[in-house]
């Protein structure tokens, strides 16, 4: 199987409250050279113009980034081929709330999971991810 890659990551968060761990994610990225965008689109708030996102966006993987629900990786993984990387925020119940939403993905809607308020890991994953393709 032939594999084309961009190099890119597409960071994806519901709300301007969730912009810090963002930043954080794409420093990691920044520090590695790998190209990102960031977006601010809710899966309650804006699920049509996320999921047009999603269908049209030429990324190689998507970090999407939720507390309370946190739908947003779920939504993302179940429209899209490409990997997803959760990362659960603590908005409220010390985070398990979004951490548990974000794990318990059905079969066949994969989403990675890392650590609660831990965009970092999720950055550092998606440069794993990424070396597979960029390096070959």
């Amino acid at each position: 199987m032939h594999v084309h890659c961009r190099g890119k990551v597409s960071i994806v968060v519901g709300s301007q409250r969730d912009l810090p761990f963002a930043e954080r994610a794409a420093k990691v990225l920044e520090e590695h050279g790998i190209k990102y965008e960031t977006v601010i689109l809710s899966s309650h708030r804006n699920p049509k113009e996320l999921e047009r996102y999603v269908e049209t966006n030429d990324s190689d993987l998507f970090i999407a980034m939720a507390g309370l629900a946190a739908h947003l990786p779920g939504f993302i993984a179940s429209r899209t081929q490409k990997p997803v990387i959760g990362v659960p925020l603590n908005i409220a119940l010390g985070g398990l709330d979004a951490l548990l939403s974000i794990v318990q993905m059905p079969k066949g809607v994969p989403v990675a999971t890392v650590g609660i308020d831990n965009p970092e890991n999720a950055a550092y994953l998606a440069i794993r991810i990424l070396r597979l393709c960029l390096e070959s």
